[in-house]
C-alpha cells in the first residue's frame, strides 16, 4: 500500500541544498539526501566540526541536525506562499557515542496541525544503531517564506 505524500508541492533536493549555504547547515556539513512520501532523510559528518573534545559526536551537533531536519520537513509540509515554520521546543536523548564517519537522521511527523507541528528524528550510525532520538515542536506562522517553490513563482 502506497503512502500518501505529506508535502505541499515539490522542492528539489538541490534547492534544499542551496538554502543551507552560508549558515549553520553548511558549517556542520549537513546534507538532505532523500524526501520520502512521509519522511525526510539527511546525513551529517562526524568530524572536527561536529565532535566534542573527547572525539565523539557532540550532543549539540545532534540537536542542531535534528532541528535542521524538522525545520526543513515542516517547511515542506506547509503552503509556503502563506506560512512558515519556526522551532518552539526540542529535546534529545543521546544513546550511543559515534567517533567518526556519518550519522543519518530521519524526520517523521507525529502531528501536523494548523498552528503546531511535532516531529520525531531518529539519528543512527553507519550500522543503523540508534545514536539519538529527538522530538521537535514547530510553530506554524502566517508569514510567507523567503523561499518559494518554482511553481509558486509562475
Amino acid at each position: 500500500m502506497a503512502v500518501e505524500s505529506i508535502w505541499h508541492g515539490q522542492v528539489p533536493l538541490s534547492v534544499l541544498g542551496d538554502m543551507g549555504r552560508g549558515c549553520l547547515i553548511e558549517t556542520l556539513g549537513i546534507e538532505i539526501t532523500e524526501i520520502g512520501p512521509d519522511f525526510l532523510r539527511g546525513r551529517m559528518p562526524v568530524d572536527a566540526r561536529t565532535t566534542q573534545p573527547a572525539g565523539v559526536l557532540h550532543g549539540g551537533a545532534s540537536v542542531a541536525f535534528a532541528e535542521t531536519l524538522t525545520s526543513i520537513a515542516g517547511f515542506l509540509a506547509v503552503d509556503r506562499d502563506h506560512f512558515h515554520v519556526v522551532g518552539m521546543e526540542i529535546n534529545a536523548n543521546h544513546l550511543r557515542p559515534v567517533a567518526g564517519g556519518w550519522v543519518t537522521g530521519v524526520a517523521r511527523a507525529i502531528h501536523r496541525g494548523a498552528r503546531v507541528q511535532v516531529w520525531e528524528v531518529r539519528i543512527s550510525d553507519r550500522e543503523e544503531r540508534l545514536v539519538c532520538i529527538s522530538r521537535c515542536t514547530l510553530a506554524v506562522i502566517e508569514t510567507p517564506s523567503a523561499y518559494t517553490t518554482p511553481e509558486s513563482r509562475s
